[in-house]
């Protein structure tokens, strides 16, 4: 872990003109430097530093952000790895956690892991005192009766070293009971990796134990995890495996589907209730591997049991990736009022599920639905994120016969072009799945916001467009002058802005004390929106020779204000057309739209004078 101090202290410690000229020739104009950029080949100079405020930004490919996003940028690493590569520069010694482990041949791990689920279930089922009678309590109330412990090997972990000693005394090594992520050195002292939980054995296709999942039970403890899972071992890797996938392989070949739930509790009960095809991912994501290892049993259709909270919700649209790799149907099935698998058999019984099942819906028809339904869209800069947001999300699409249908569908509820729309979602980069990629390369492979969002604002009407560069300009004269910026506080706290994130960045930087350097102002912004750098990186209008500050100020604070009371003006007039409204409020909204139409009329004439000079 890097903390935010040692982050703030290689930020400080670098020259980020000097790092920048490493590569670039830089020329400087005012406060700012400029010169080719290095991302994209370009004859004439449109990137620029900022060394007051530490941001860079290239209006030829529209991307930008401070002196990490630079680094990850120009030496291709993700953004813990472009803060060791600056703190190196700096001479800055970085407090980290760090760690690693070899383990021993992985037949020895699967002997122990296989022991060790022998000592668990003797435990569940003869153990005595409070753990394994509240284990068995856990288990007698899930309608997991002795029975069913047993076909499914389940168990219980006393911890206190119990484990430890008893597989040292089939002669295997602390080293091997490390390896196998059954023990952990703590002070000197090997003690249990489980301690006090119910114990879900896992097997690989052969039926071998290979890991364990263990979920806490008694009362609720702080910084206790409710679930804790084997780490990846010579012998496991939680990316390629599926809890009772052994079982049901025989059924997902017969009868051509697969059901992927969420918890080892649902599989079981699924199990138990008669449908022997039921498999749940390990600890992680559904993968690609996961769909594969299905594949292989021939399935045509692959049903996701995914529960209605938000974590369902994440779980789906991570799947979505995953329709052009696979010719099984990836479908979805959400149960009613959130309810899991074993709660619904429980309630309802297997005929109750059946249906259900056989009317499972397409994938992406749920994860489209859903995902909209919680986006807002009453503003241009508001739709123009929902547009690279679901871009994003329809990115493994791009090449798919369902782009046409679903851009055309995304346009319509957004109000956008369908051509722009489908563009937005062609040049939207795929994000890579963690088991496509190194690590060490994940975040330097991301699109930038500025790219995810460049179609976006394409895809806008002009005059939207017009309101967010305005916004985009004023915030950066006040990330660039926070102190000149004072004096029209008033003004800018009353504009209509078009992008929540660029309202709620104008009041942290109106918010400083006085006195604020232009770094703190950036601070201030990024503390309340992530991609700060990269909005606040683009003003063009600050560093025009031809016009004195106090003029670009103004220029720049009148324009913002001119958009917003045209913004404005155009929501009324919707309102008045869109319903029949009370003949007080209708007046009083033409009243409005009156006044702010009389100060666009003066807003235009001291502009077109600027512009005339």
């Amino acid at each position: 872990m890097i903390t935010d101090e040692d982050k703030e202290r290689v930020r400080q410690a670098t020259d980020f003109v000097q790092l920048v000229a490493e590569t670039v020739e830089l020329r400087q104009r005012g406060q700012e430097f400029w010169g080719c950029c290095p991302f994209h080949g370009e004859k004439s100079p449109s990137f620029k530093v900022n060394p007051a405020t530490g941001l860079w930004h290239c209006f030829g490919c529209g991307d930008g952000g401070d002196v990490f996003s630079y680094v990850q940028r120009r030496e291709n690493l993700d953004f813990p790895d472009a803060i060791r590569y600056l703190a190196d520069r700096a001479g800055i010694e970085l407090q980290e956690e760090r760690g690693g482990r070899r383990g021993p041949r992985k037949t020895r791990l699967m002997e122990a892991l296989g022991a060790a689920e022998e000592y668990y279930h003797t435990m569940l089922m003869r153990g005595r005192g409070a753990g394994p009678d509240e284990a068995r309590r856990y288990f007698a109330g899930r309608g997991f009766g002795s029975a069913v412990c047993r076909r499914w090997g389940l168990g219980f972990a006393p911890g206190r070293g119990q484990l430890v000693a008893q597989l040292r005394a089939k002669g295997f090594t602390s080293a091997e009971l490390i390896a196998a992520d059954l023990a952990q050195e703590r002070s000197g002292r090997v003690m249990d990796r489980f301690y006090d939980r119910v114990m879900f054995p896992i097997h690989d296709e052969q039926g071998r134990t290979i890991a364990f999942g263990g979920r806490v039970i008694g009362p609720k403890r702080d910084n206790v995890a409710k679930y804790v899972n084997t780490r990846d071992t010579a012998a496991f890797n939680k990316g390629k495996h599926l809890f009772a996938y052994d079982r049901a392989k025989e059924t997902m070949a017969a009868t051509g589907e697969a059901i992927v739930c969420e918890g080892y509790t649902d599989v079981i009960a699924m199990h138990e209730a008669g449908f022997t095809n039921a498999v749940a991912a390990l600890g992680t994501a559904f993968r690609l591997d996961h769909v594969r290892l299905m594949e292989r049993q021939r399935v045509s259709r692959i049903v996701c049991m995914f529960d209605g909270d938000a974590a369902g919700q994440r779980a789906a649209e991570r799947a979505v990736r995953y329709i052009d790799k696979t010719s099984a149907a990836l479908l979805c099935v959400v149960l009613p009022d959130n309810q899991d698998p074993m709660e619904f058999l429980s309630a309802h019984g297997a005929d109750a599920l059946r249906p259900i099942l056989a009317a499972a819906r397409p994938l992406m028809d749920f994860v489209f639905e859903k995902r909209l339904a919680g986006l807002d869209l009453s503003a241009p800069g508001l739709r123009v994120r929902a547009l690279a947001d679901m871009a994003q999300l329809l990115a493994p699409l791009k090449h798919s016969v369902l782009l046409d249908e679903y851009a055309t569908r995304l346009a319509d509820t957004l109000g956008m072009d369908v051509a722009e729309t489908k563009r937005a979602i062609r040049e939207a980069k795929v994000a890579e799945a963690e088991e496509d990629r190194p690590p060490a390369r994940a975040a330097a492979r991301r699109p930038s916001r500025a790219q995810a969002g460049a179609a976006g604002y394409r895809a806008l009407s002009a005059d939207d467009r017009m309101q967010v560069a305005a916004e985009r300009e004023l915030l950066g004269a006040m990330a660039q002058r926070p102190e000149a910026l004072r004096p029209y506080a008033e003004r800018i706290a009353a504009l209509s802005w078009s992008d929540a994130r660029h309202e709620a960045m104008a009041w942290a930087m109106l918010s400083t004390p006085e006195g604020t350097s232009p770094a703190a102002a950036v601070a201030a912004a990024s503390s309340v929106v992530p991609e700060a750098p990269s909005i606040l990186s683009g003003g063009r209008v600050m560093g025009d020779d031809e016009l004195s500050d106090a003029e670009k100020l103004d220029f720049i604070v009148d324009t913002a204000e001119l958009c917003s009371c045209r913004r404005r003006i155009r929501q009324i007039r919707a309102a008045l057309s869109s319903s029949s409204r009370p003949d007080e409020e209708s007046q009083a909204l033409f009243r409005e739209a009156t006044e702010l139409q009389r100060r666009v009329n003066e807003l235009v004439r001291t502009l077109s004078s600027v512009s005339s000079e």
